[in-house]
């Protein structure tokens, strides 16, 4: 029977689960108390003219959202409001709070003409490629 090789400090593994417990404590806290961001569902695709992201906001409103480009990173941020309830809330699987969505793009991006529209609880947010960045389609002539 062998027995397992132990490190210098005997406690290593117990300190390193303490650790961690501490950090997901931290975690559990911020969610409990609202301080804590999440990060909402969404699909990122590049065409030859845009970048187009589609954000999962349902029963977010128009002026608890922020969207803003600086350079090639894009960032969503806001909040989910918790609506007045009349009765007893038994159980809550959807979030709500603040969250925080942020990209950063994989090429250069036209700054001045990014368009964003919510509609049915998607935000899409359309960020053109500059012209210079698009593919050309090249006539070819018979020679």
């Amino acid at each position: 029977m062998s027995l397992p090789v132990r490190s210098q400090n005997g406690f290593a593994g117990l300190e390193h689960l303490r650790s961690q417990l501490d950090s997901l404590l931290t975690r559990w806290d911020e969610l409990l108390s609202g301080s804590a961001a999440f990060t909402p569902l969404a699909d990122l695709e590049e065409t030859d003219e845009a970048y187009l992201a589609e954000i999962e906001l349902p029963g977010v409103q128009l002026e608890d959202l922020s969207v803003e480009v600086a350079g090639r990173r894009l960032s969503v941020t806001g909040e989910r409001k918790e609506r007045e309830r009349v009765g007893i809330l038994r159980r809550r699987t959807r979030t709500v709070g603040r969250f925080q969505y942020e990209v950063l793009l994989p090429g250069d991006v036209d700054e001045e003409h990014v368009e964003a529209s919510l509609h049915d609880g998607v935000l899409t947010v359309r960020v053109p490629k500059p012209e210079a960045d698009r593919p050309r389609r090249i006539p070819v002539v018979r020679g």
